[in-house]
């Protein structure tokens, strides 16, 4: 590629006594547009970095090269958004406007401002206001975080939305610059749900009593409906407690995985053909599907999901006469508390497998129709290291480590679960790869084939750490998973 030089032209127009124009000028002597973009990447967030990105066409890179020049107008796009959040402060005001009288709101002057300027919703705008103004009077680092490019907009939009209601309630300063701090060092490798489950944790941890106030309230919400839809469909939306949604998603899955076979048919006597027929569909092992009709099954995950419910639905009502006395929990909901709280020495939130942070009384009600299984982590990361044999039934253990040490598919912002995915070789066993903690790992399908068939390349680590490496040549990192947060 020919060597090229950048030279960016911007002009300011200052109001004072006397207009003028003032002219500033960046030269950039670079060997490559690729060396530019590279200069850009690490150059920091402005008007004349934005100002040279802009001259150069995209189209014009090597493919890692446009990698990064995306990832140099993600910075600048952060950049402009703490301008934004400043912005929608001056316009909205520092803190919330008073009602003028009995027929308007708190802000509805100040939203409607924003909502006719920005083209929104006034509900959006209302959203916007209460990010920035928790930013600005709250957060000065995720601001500054923002405002350099060290975090995205949605990173520090998540940040603002799960820290306003702690904030609200009082919350230390000393807290909530703590919880800040980890959230901000926990974006550098997760993406924005992943850091909202993460300031939820600490938030959890920093004020159990308070939070476990607000999950009991919360309770009282819990409800089933049904909407009429068009084209014969209809929705069912179910709001319930953490570990209840968790048991119904198991028993659904359990249900795609085993079929029918699963339940008694001493318990389906009054079960009509055609609702058998139902429950085969549904269930892939069923004997009387053969491995030919198996595999021809063309059902989305989804759509097989929907299906177990009817058809999970469908056996309670068929049972509805007979005595049922099947475990509410399944073994395969997994809590996680540390032994201080579970004795009532301590109130840490415990984590939900598949959800995150939960009340200590929750956890340990839950932990009291478990099975057991013990796990030593290091007291600094909080990263598994060793897994304890004393089961009621034995595991595989090495499995057993791995699903609990990962929880997760290891690729980068994935979350699908571990038990849901494949224990993959990094280094694979035809070339010399061990079944060993430091070279297995999960991997969901679709990630296990990106990286078998799609030239990624992974190297592993005992802790669970991995570093990926994309076929264009960039690298990210997976890093360790303390057993006692989200992921």
């Amino acid at each position: 590629m020919p060597s090229a030089t950048a030279a960016i032209r911007m002009s300011e127009d200052h109001n004072s006594s006397s207009t003028y124009a003032r002219e500033d000028y960046l030269t950039l002597s670079v060997s490559s547009s690729e060396e530019c973009v590279a200069t850009l990447l690490a150059a920091a967030p402005g008007i004349k970095t934005l100002g040279g990105l802009i001259a150069i066409d995209p189209q014009d890179l090597s493919p890692a090269a446009r990698i990064d020049y995306l990832s140099a107008l993600e910075r600048q796009s952060s950049w402009l958004q703490a301008a934004m959040q400043r912005a929608i402060v001056a316009v909205a005001g520092i803190s919330e406007g008073k009602s003028d009288g009995p027929f308007t709101g708190v802000d509805e002057a100040e939203r409607e401002d924003v909502s006719s300027a920005l083209r929104l919703s006034a509900g959006t705008a209302q959203m916007r206001i209460d990010v920035a103004r928790t930013l600005v009077n709250h957060l000065p680092n995720t601001c500054s975080a923002l405002a350099t490019g060290e975090l995205s907009a949605a990173h520090a939009t998540v940040i603002a939305r799960e820290t306003a209601a702690a904030i609200r309630d009082g919350l230390s300063e000393f807290a909530i610059f703590s919880i800040e701090e980890k959230a901000i060092a926990h974006a550098e490798f997760h993406t924005p749900s992943q850091v909202a489950q993460q300031v939820r944790s600490a938030i959890a941890k920093f004020a159990p009593a308070t939070f476990e106030e607000v999950v009991e309230k919360a309770r009282d919400s819990r409800r089933v409906s049904c909407y009429k839809d068009v084209d014969g469909m209809s929705t069912v939306v179910a709001i319930l407690p953490a570990e209840d949604a968790q048991t119904v998603m198991k028993a659904i899955e359990a249900f795609i995985i085993k079929g029918s076979s699963v339940f008694k048919i001493s318990d389906l006597s009054k079960t009509d053909a055609h609702t058998i027929d139902s429950y085969d569909k549904v269930g892939k092992t069923s004997d009387s599907r053969s491995a030919d009709s198996r595999h021809s099954d063309s059902r989305s995950a989804d759509m097989k999901r929907a299906d177990a419910l009817t058809s999970l639905a469908g056996f309670a009502l068929a049972a509805s006469s007979e005595e049922v006395a099947l475990h509410r929990r399944p073994i395969t909901v997994n809590v996680t508390i540390d032994l201080p709280t579970l004795l009532g020495l301590s109130e840490n939130p415990g984590q939900l497998a598949g959800y995150g942070a939960i009340p200590a009384s929750v956890a340990r009600a839950l932990a009291s129709d478990g099975k057991w299984k013990r796990f030593i982590t290091d007291p600094q990361t909080g990263a598994l290291l060793d897994y304890g044999r004393e089961t009621y039934q034995p595991p595989q253990a090495l499995i057993d480590f791995l699903i609990a040490r990962d929880r997760t598919c290891r690729f980068p912002g994935c979350r699908r679960s571990a038990a849901l995915s494949d224990l993959d070789h990094a280094q694979s066993w035809e070339e010399g790869g061990t079944t060993s903690l430091d070279n297995l790992g999960a991997l969901c399908r679709r990630h296990h084939q990106l990286k078998t068939h799609g030239g990624w390349g992974i190297e592993s680590r005992a802790d669970g750490s991995c570093t990926w490496t994309s076929p264009l040549g960039k690298i990210y990192q997976t890093p360790a998973r303390s057993i006692a947060e989200s992921v």
